[in-house]
């Protein structure tokens, strides 16, 4: 019987998707309902989701979310690659750059935002200190622009090594032949990177992709404890738009917004998933 390791599985993935199931039908159903504290729950149907659509802070936090996300994905894949290509082939000077890349994947999100809450502090911070030999006046706290480009700066040094592990391990997947047919041909480093290294690199790189779109979008901790989503709303993104309405009680049109979130991350990843895909088979044809 062909394809028997799958029985194996079937424990594991019923486990994976009861827990998966019995959270989203819960939020599906308060959705549907007015659920307000102290107030019993009332079917209104879909005006939870007309609610969040009417909210210009819903527009605003997806706003914000959208172009955090993107600009993540613009900085942290070629930077990865590019660490990547620079990375040693091996001895002890690769396994020095694997562990230093290692070491801020290893931090949690709550304590990456504690550090940078540290390093941003006015009076004790590096990073006020940095500005004042250059006479600018930074505050994470004041500024709504030094608050969303610090956040931004933290997760490309939170996960662009995720990105250079990933390059890293496709890059050695690459056989030497490929780049000795090039060098025969008379390519330059260009053109071997642009039709050898890059083609090649393209499952990492989708996933890469995928991955970090999928996680950018749902940053929580870090800007809550750096800066609590202030000033004003300038660093509310869309998670933590979704807690602050949990949080008040809201549950209905916290479940709605839940509901539209997922459809927002599901829709983009497929996105890119089918762009990435076809500009693979465009390079091939």
């Amino acid at each position: 019987m062909k394809n028997r390791a799958w029985f194996f599985l079937i424990p594991a993935l019923v486990l994976m998707s009861i827990s998966a199931f019995v959270p989203l039908m819960t939020v599906i159903n308060y959705s549907l309902h007015y659920i307000f504290s102290g107030s019993a729950p009332t079917f209104v149907g879909f005006e939870n989701y007309v609610e969040v659509l009417r909210d210009p802070t819903f527009w605003g936090a997806l706003t914000r979310q959208l172009c955090f996300s993107l600009m993540v994905l613009l900085v942290e894949i070629p930077l990865g690659i590019m660490i990547a290509m620079a990375m040693p082939r091996q001895g002890a000077a690769l396994a020095v750059c694997l562990v230093m890349l290692g070491i801020p994947l290893l931090i949690p999100y709550n304590v990456v935002g504690i550090i940078w809450r540290l390093f941003t502090q006015a009076s004790i911070g590096v990073v006020p200190g940095f500005f004042r030999l250059f006479d600018y006046s930074y505050s994470v706290a004041l500024n709504p622009v030094d608050a969303p480009v610090t956040i931004f700066v933290l997760d490309v040094w939170h996960w662009t090594p995720l990105v250079a592990l990933l390059s890293f391990a496709g890059l050695q997947a690459i056989p030497d032949a490929y780049y000795q047919a090039a060098q025969i041909d008379g390519a330059s480093t260009w053109k071997t990177f642009r039709y050898v290294t890059l083609p090649k690199l393209k499952p990492v790189l989708i996933l890469a992709v995928l991955l970090r779109f999928m996680d950018s979008f749902k940053i929580y901790a870090e800007p809550l404890l750096l800066t609590g989503g202030g000033p004003g709303n300038s660093t509310t993104f869309f998670s933590l738009h979704v807690a602050r309405k949990a949080e008040s009680y809201e549950l209905g049109y916290a479940g709605a917004v839940s509901i539209i979130y997922l459809f927002i991350v599901i829709m983009f990843s497929f996105v890119f998933f089918q762009a990435m895909t076809n500009i693979g088979k465009g390079e091939q044809q």
